[in-house]
Parts: structure tokens; sequence; C-alpha cells
């Protein structure tokens, strides 16, 4: 009998790859994965092509270890309760303690790198959370995940139609992957079998500092894109007068001070080590989503 796999956050962007890798790319027999979400009806092309499905509500402790049960390797993707200071963190050891009581043999948590020394406001939330997953005395993986290339298709339009992209990264460079790989790696974890605990942190093969970037979505877009150096405070009080939310633009300015700080400066082999493969290069991700870059 093959092992019961869970992914949480089954209807979210990185859930819906890992599971389509799970499938496609390790050829894990669909019923041997459990597909769960707070809204079930999301998943029904899932559920068409065999996948279990099941609600699970972080902030139903209950209703998660009827979730679990029967599951061998459960995958926690991080949630997205950032408004509220600790409820992430409070819903990840809920999900942890259901784990132990639904008898889980293997967790996996998608985390971030360095969450001990970082100056990103969630990076508490992370590292609470596999501190929690390691007191549980289950066996786990946690995949540390590079920022996403994708993230930048939500500021950079804007910024390539005045031109300008207003930084407070300074000189500090950071490595980043694509949300697709990301997913590739976590579904190689999961796939593999291991009994073994281990951590990884999944990035791509090197670090850039903004004006490096911006020369590449320039080259890209085919058109000019200059870096405006600012501070953190002129950085967050420009987003918040673009109407982000407080804590959006809190986080957004702590990610740019992590950068600038160096921590965001780690490049690791671990992706090749999880999938054998090469991780898509920043201008390779610009080239296929140059639509959205140019939007």
């Amino acid at each position: 009998m093959s092992e019961i796999i869970l992914v949480t956050g089954a209807a979210g962007q990185l859930g819906q790859r890992v599971i389509h890798h799970l499938i496609e790319t390790y050829k894990v027999a669909p019923g041997n994965i459990v597909a769960a979400t707070r809204s079930p009806e999301k998943l029904s092309e899932l559920e068409k092509k065999g996948v279990v499905t099941r609600k699970a509500d972080f902030d139903d402790a209950a209703g998660l270890e009827k979730a679990f049960a029967g599951v061998d390797r459960l995958l926690i993707i991080s949630t997205d309760a950032l408004d509220t200071p600790g409820k992430r963190l409070a819903q990840h050891k809920g999900a942890v303690a259901a784990a132990v009581k639904s008898g889980v043999k293997h967790i996996a948590y998608t985390s971030m790198p360095g969450p001990d020394n970082s100056l990103v406001t969630f990076a508490p939330d992370h590292l609470g959370s596999e501190n929690a997953i390691k007191a549980s005395g289950i066996a786990h993986t946690i995949i540390r995940d590079a920022w996403y290339h994708d993230n930048y298709l939500h500021g950079m339009p804007h910024n390539l139609q005045g031109g300008k992209w207003y930084s407070a990264t300074g000189d500090g460079k950071i490595s980043t992957i694509s949300r697709d790989d990301c997913a590739l790696a976590i579904a190689a974890a999961l796939a593999s079998g291991t009994s073994e605990s281990a951590t990884y942190t999944v990035t791509g093969t090197q670090s850039l500092n903004s004006r490096q970037i911006a020369a590449i979505v320039s080259d890209v877009a085919g058109k000019p894109l200059e870096v405006i150096d600012v501070t953190d405070e002129q950085l967050g009080q420009g987003m918040r007068g673009a109407g982000l939310p407080g804590f959006v633009a809190d986080m957004l300015v702590s990610a740019d001070a992590n950068t600038r700080a160096g921590k965001f400066d780690i490049v690791t082999e671990d992706f090749t080590k999880l999938t054998g493969k090469q991780p898509q290069p920043l201008k390779d991700f610009f080239v296929e989503h140059k639509a959205a870059l140019t939007a």
C-alpha cells in the first residue's frame, strides 16, 4: 500500500502546483493524494482526476484531526493569516497537534530562508512553526522557500510604466526562485518516501541586487527601468499612499531591509539535490511571463 499524502492549502497557487507535480512529474496515484482546504468545493477539478478532497480549516482543531485521519505524510503550506500577529503561528501549532493525534508519520512544512536571523515581519511565525514540528517528535522535512520570482509580477508592471523602481534594498542581494520550482522541490520531497528529518533551503543559482534585476526586467520588457534608492520610511509611506494595507506595507519594507542586510543572499544546491534539475533563471521566468510583466 502506497503512502497517503495530504496537501493543505490545496486550492492555493502553491498547493495546486504541488499536487500537479505529484501526479504529473512523480507519478503518484491520484487516489493516494488528499487535497485539503477550508473550501473543498474549489477542488472539483482535482476530484475529477481521482484526488480525495477534504475540508481542513486551520481555525478548527477538531476538524483538522478528522481531516488528517489515515494520512501518512502531511504537507502544511503556511497559511495566509498575516493580518493578525500570532494568528498564523497558532494555526500551524494547531495543525501539528492534530497531526500528532491523527498518527501522521511525516510532516513537511513550507518555511523561509534563515527564519532564526531575519528582519522579515513574518519570520517568527516560520521559526515557531519549525520548532513546533521538531518538538512533536514526528519525522519532518522543512522546505525553506526563497522569495518567489513571481512576486515581482505584482509591482514590476507599475514600475515599468513609470520607468522607476523605488527600493530600500541598497546594494543587498537576493536569490529568488519560481513558485513552480518550489512546488516541484516540495513534491519531490513528499514523493521520496524518506523517513529521515531534514531541512532544505530552496533558492535560485545566483543572488542579484536591485540594479541587476532591473537590468534583466528592462532587457526583457524593452523599456528603461531606473532604481531609485529610498529609506524604509519613504518606502512604507509610498506603499500606504498607494493603498496597500499597513501590514502588507510593513511586510514588504521588512523584506527590503532583510535584503539590504544581506540576509536573503543565500544560494544553495538544495533544489538540485531534491529534483535533479536546475531552477529556472529569473530572466527565463520574465521571458515566459512577459505579457504579465508588461501589462
